[in-house]
């Protein structure tokens, strides 16, 4: 390990990129303290140590929510309109022409969802502001603050999505994927407080803290095994005569990953059950508040639906993003066959089949990656610290991510990478 990080450094290029990297890792953390004009901060507190709804997304702005600073938006806004765009991409026939039409195609689609993100941000934020209202937790409820502080908000997730493409282009790894990634790591001293604590006031034992090590460890290599696995279909492409050259008579693969949907699934299937305690907050009904309590985090019926949203979303999400027919036409068209089967329609089921199957797999593994963070609050009795679903798929995934662009960077030089 020493001896690939000397090799890093020796790479000019690569120095610079990770310095770039880390310098716009210390503009997002010092944005995260900086406050939104017009917010009582004694009552945003009392919020968050109630265990309000936005408890659990504080950990995804890096401890920016709960302190309610310009990025308590976080990258979220972002992410929706990505994959709003994505899923537009596939239904409106001018976005699915420009996604074929290469890096052109490419900045339209990019530029659009970056006019989304503004109008998802601003809406959020007004939400979020006429929340805070409802809660008596602005200093002045005049509309005034409101929009004020829907401004700020809205101009820190802009500045967000800025950092993340700068780092795209000048850092190393995927920007928007790496601010989530460091706002989620610098919770990891506070986990690591509240445990400590618990320790020292008797809450838990030490046997009970080793168990949790126990199981992080355990659960990390499981994401990484299962976030790397894949189906390999074999292909084989016939020879062709074009002129005077001969194309084709080799053979390759076709890699269907496991978890193909990636982290999409559970963030779908949370918001659809975040929403009725979301709508019941803002709605002083008794009934309304009995069955938001229902969906209430942790509750059996909000586990059930959890489980069985995201592999109903597992499979929505692979099929809308993956098209196998259009996989086995191409195929056909280059002279490419899997043997035994015959180019078109029977290679177009057969992926389909295999893709099926994997997929529950994959969805099967998501579910239980989600309700992770309960089963082991439950057996360690470690209450307050989120270990499992979004963030530890998110972080292992942006990792492997990162460390395979090092890898590729380094081994262009002739040096040895981190992998072996």
């Amino acid at each position: 390990m020493l001896s690939a990080l000397s090799n890093i450094l020796k790479i000019t290029e690569l120095r610079q990129k990770i310095v770039f990297t880390l310098t716009m890792f210390l503009v997002f953390r010092m944005g995260t303290h900086i406050p939104v004009p017009g917010v009582d901060s004694h009552v945003i507190e009392q919020l968050f140590t109630t265990g309000n709804l936005f408890g659990f997304l504080d950990l995804f702005s890096g401890g920016a929510l709960s302190k309610f600073s310009v990025f308590a938006m976080s990258i979220t806004p972002y992410i929706n309109a990505s994959i709003i765009m994505q899923l537009l991409t596939v239904v409106v026939p001018k976005f699915e022409q420009w996604a074929k039409e290469g890096e052109e195609g490419r900045k339209k689609i990019t530029q659009i969802t970056r006019y989304g993100t503004v109008l998802l941000g601003f809406i959020q934020a007004i939400g979020m502001a006429f929340g805070l209202r409802a809660n008596n937790a602005l200093i002045d409820s005049g509309y005034g603050t409101v929009f004020v502080i829907a401004l700020s908000l809205t101009a820190g997730t802009c500045l967000l999505m800025w950092i993340g493409e700068q780092i795209t282009e000048k850092g190393i790894g995927n920007g928007i994927s790496l601010i989530i990634f460091a706002g989620i790591v610098s919770q990891l001293p506070n986990g690591l407080a509240v445990i400590y604590q618990y320790l020292t006031v008797g809450t838990i034992n030490i046997f009970q803290a080793l168990i949790f090590a126990i199981i992080a460890v355990a659960m990390i290599v499981l994401v990484i095994a299962v976030s790397q696995g894949q189906r390999k279909i074999p292909v084989q492409y016939a020879k062709r005569v074009v002129g005077r050259k001969m194309y084709g008579g080799h053979s390759t693969h076709i890699p269907l990953k496991v978890n193909q949907a990636g982290v999409i699934p559970i963030i779908f299937a949370s918001s659809v059950l975040m929403f009725p305690v979301t709508i019941a907050q803002f709605i002083d009904v008794s009934w309304v508040k009995t069955v938001a309590g229902w969906f209430a985090w942790g509750t059996p019926l909000q586990t059930t639906l959890y489980a069985l949203l995201i592999v109903f979303f597992t499979y929505f999400y692979t099929a809308v993003t993956m098209n196998i027919s259009d996989m086995a036409e191409n195929m056909k068209k280059y002279g490419g066959f899997i043997p035994g089967l015959r180019p078109g329609k029977p290679t177009a089921d057969y992926l389909d089949r295999v893709m099926t199957r994997i997929t529950l797999a994959g969805s099967l593994f998501l579910a239980f990656i989600a309700i992770l963070p309960n089963v082991v609050a439950g057996i360690t009795n470690i209450q307050g610290v989120y270990f499992g679903g979004t963030a530890l798929l998110i972080v292992v995934g942006v990792a492997l991510d990162t460390m395979k662009q090092i890898e590729a960077l380094v081994l262009m030089r002739h040096y040895q990478g981190f992998m072996k």
